[in-house]
């Protein structure tokens, strides 16, 4: 990585991009910015200011995406002198070996936030040089997301600590607001609204319109069935002595869900009693009703009439009670009966009829137009693009879960808005997907299939248009409905939203004045303090405690926990038993309360327990949770002390117990460090030497990177001998069911590139 002065190019800031710059340079700050604004930009600027402020560091831009981080590098290319070579891209499909290189010699590294964690989980890479981390919609750092734990570390880690969040909307909960400044180690927020005067003449103008709708006299007389249905769950619950005081009209689905959290509590902290059993089935039955009403109201009998048949078949063929009691209430079966009625007579929502007249009207007065139509479900989304093809050319734009056969990978959503970008087609028909984190082209209208509650999403929606030239909003709203509930949600809550950040900004600005600006990274010691640090330091210098985690460990909470202790290093590995590694002798194989019992009961613990005591002399059981464990399910108590009973002594497997993600990272540290510190015993990957042939086999294959104990025996049975499958080309490995082109060289290379070291390609350098 070599230094050089970093400049910008073929970009002049604007006056408010220079005000939030100088905020940005003197401390770590929020930037809350309409979309279209050039968030990214601002970063650009920090960025350059922090490379040549400290020529030999790197810069990290984070984003939710891998779309959005190939927009970031394209911005970087065309207004900046940065060297190709000296930028990185870190996403999935990167191998960790090559993210690893990457990072050595890169300046500038643009990653979605995963993969970035998961290489600090793994060493890969070092945060002591990075003089700047960006977060791209800041408002995710939340609870357990990744910005949260990558910010901790960094503040941590880093010789040069800065920090700039970025967002259109942070939300409008106070709490939460709080909780982003907080975890993102926030000193100041700069905001700009499209009324600020220094961002108005930046604002092409978006005019936005509301249409509203009459819901038919058909789809009115099954929403008052729905409506009868759901008032007689709730007059049940209150029956049972729960939501005193309220009525069914000014219960909201979230406090129907708050209720049913509270009662599972209940029943987990050992309440069983039938009262609380019979409410929690009673609210899953209103939590149906209620999305049952919601999907008449804002979408059309299609989504509905999906829902009843899915439901139905729940009724028949699970054993889900709430769906089996739904169809035995006389008000839920007339509505049921209704819709399918109103469906086979071909009546729709007018709402559909609207938006193909909307569509025509802007196509005709526009024909040259671009259109972005937004909706909540994928059947609408169908829906609503089959009702268009006539009158426009339409596609459809669904995220990457497969969900009754649709969904798109990466690849074919870049593929649809090139295209829509390119004017091949022009009305794209998206789900939420479309709301934040892809590059999205300009549009010149956007419509709303339907009003939504969240400011976030409201103003990430309303965003899509009016960046580059004037633009129109149209939100269709249903008379009568909970669509004019949240049109006025998403109102109150936005409004709410910018004075809750004045309010924190006058906050901080507040205590900047008193001289309590974010705290240093390192509390002040006392001597005695720093003679304890010292003696410990002292103690584990030179001990490395290595751990071995399985994979699919990898997004837990107990990693992030286990790397906040001293010299631990962690090596992720694909383990065919266990979880947690410690030593040759020692493997722990980690569940949650709720898995642990669900596993006493299908016996799958007992299996597990005979390969831990196979592959080690001295494994463990943890089990991780607060909940009572005798509440769980429905299984007789002394039935779940006899299984642990005989894990301890028919196994001899130690079954230990924790209630947070920090108490079970303190007991495999104290085990691991007992091991290796203590006992002075290794640690490897395999378990106990395999002494069968085949086993032998199995073990040799297996340790190949990328292919491990799950592909090893497929590889063998489809090829026989390790002869034949290390003289396999690429095209032979392909083959293979889940091995594809990228998995298929990395194995190919490992098996036949001549063998060198490090030091051989230094002394090559040399030569």
């Amino acid at each position: 990585m070599n230094a050089y002065d970093v400049v910008i190019r073929e970009f002049k800031p604007r006056l408010y991009q220079e005000t939030i710059f100088n905020s940005c340079v003197k401390k770590n700050t929020l930037v809350v910015l309409p979309t279209g604004l050039g968030k990214t930009n601002v970063f650009l600027m920090l960025a350059v200011h922090r490379l040549n402020l400290y020529p030999k560091s790197k810069v990290v831009l984070l984003g939710p995406t891998k779309p959005l981080v190939d927009q970031y590098i394209e911005v970087f290319r065309n207004q900046t002198n940065i060297k190709e070579e000296d930028m990185a891209v870190f996403t999935g499909k990167v191998a960790p070996e090559k993210r690893k290189e990457l990072w050595a010699n890169a300046r500038l590294v643009f990653s979605t936030p995963q993969g970035f964690e998961n290489d600090l989980i793994t060493s890969r890479i070092s945060l002591k040089e990075v003089s700047l981390i960006g977060f791209d919609e800041a408002h995710r750092a939340t609870k357990n997301y990744s910005y949260v734990w990558i910010a901790k570390r960094y503040s941590e880690e880093s010789r040069f600590f800065k920090i700039i969040g970025m967002t259109a909307s942070p939300g409008s909960d106070l709490d939460k607001i709080k909780e982003v400044c907080d975890n993102l180690f926030i000193e100041d927020i700069e905001i700009r609204t499209d009324e600020d005067p220094d961002v108005k003449p930046y604002i092409r103008g978006i005019n936005l319109s509301w249409v509203y709708i009459e819901l038919p006299e058909n789809f009115a007389k099954a929403k008052g069935f729905l409506e009868k249905s759901y008032k007689s769950k709730i007059d049940k619950i209150k029956e049972k002595g729960f939501l005193q005081g309220r009525t069914a009209s000014d219960l909201s689905k979230r406090d129907i869900l708050g209720l049913q959290a509270e009662l599972r509590q209940e029943l987990t902290g050992g309440n069983k009693q039938f009262e609380v059993m019979q409410a929690i089935s009673l609210a899953a039955e209103a939590i149906k009703i209620e999305h049952a009403i919601e999907l008449l109201e804002t979408q059309d009998v299609f989504a509905l009439k999906n829902y009843f048949d899915k439901l139905y078949k729940e009724s028949v063929h699970t054993s889900i009670k709430a769906s089996k009691n739904l169809f035995l209430d006389p008000f839920f079966r007339s509505a049921k009966h209704l819709v399918e009625m109103i469906y086979e007579n071909g009546e729709k929502h007018p709402k559909l009829e609207k938006i193909k007249e909307l569509v025509g009207k802007l196509k005709k007065e526009k024909p040259e137009s671009k259109i972005l139509v937004f909706t909540q479900y994928r059947d609408s989304v169908s829906r609503i693009a089959e009702e268009l093809k006539d009158i426009a050319k339409v596609r459809e734009f669904y995220g990457q879960a497969k969900k009754n056969g649709k969904g798109l990978s990466q690849k074919e959503q870049k593929e649809i808005l090139s295209l829509f970008s390119g004017m091949e087609f022009d009305v794209l028909v998206s789900t939420s997907v479309a709301e934040e984190g892809l590059d999205i082209p300009m549009v010149d209208y956007v419509i709303f299939y339907e009003p939504v509650p969240s400011a976030i999403r409201h103003i990430q929606r309303r965003g899509r248009t009016g960046r580059h030239d004037s633009g129109k909003v149209f939100i269709l709203v249903t008379k009568n409905t909970r669509d004019e509930r949240y049109r006025w949600s998403a109102h109150h809550k936005e409004k709410r939203m910018y004075r809750v950040l004045d309010g924190l900004k006058k906050s901080l600005f507040r205590l900047n004045l008193g001289g309590n600006s974010m705290p240093e990274k390192q509390d002040s010691k006392t001597l005695q303090d720093y003679g304890s640090q010292k003696a410990e330091e002292s103690e584990n210098r030179g001990h490395e405690i290595k751990i071995i985690v399985d994979n699919r460990e990898k997004g837990s909470q107990v990693i992030k926990e286990l790397l906040s202790m001293p010299n631990v290093v962690l090596n992720l590995a694909t383990l065919e038993v266990g979880d947690f590694i410690l030593s040759d002798e020692v493997c722990i194989e980690f569940k949650t309360k709720g898995d642990f019992v669900d596993s006493l009961i299908d016996k799958r613990v007992f299996e597990q327990a005979k390969s831990l005591r196979a592959g080690y002399s001295s494994p463990v059981i943890m089990v991780q949770g607060t909940e009572d464990l005798f509440s769980l399910r429905n299984i007789n108590h002394n039935a779940i002390r006899g299984f642990i009973s005989s894990l301890c002594i028919d196994f001899r497997i130690p079954v230990i117990f924790t209630g947070t993600p920090k108490e079970t990272a303190s007991y495999i540290y104290l085990i691991a460090k007992r091991e290796q510190v203590e006992r002075k015993r290794s640690i490897s990957l395999h378990q106990k030497k395999p002494k069968s042939l085949w086993e032998i086999q199995e073990y040799i294959v297996s340790s190949i990177p990328w292919i491990g104990p799950a592909l090893s025996k497929p590889l063998l049975a489809q090829f026989g001998t390790i002869r034949e499958l290390a003289n396999a080309e690429i095209d032979d490995l392909i083959k293979l069911e889940n091995i594809g082109p990228e998995k298929a060289k990395s194995i190919f290379d490992v098996l036949n590139s001549k063998y060198k070291t490090d030091i051989g390609k230094e002394k090559e350098k040399k030569q």
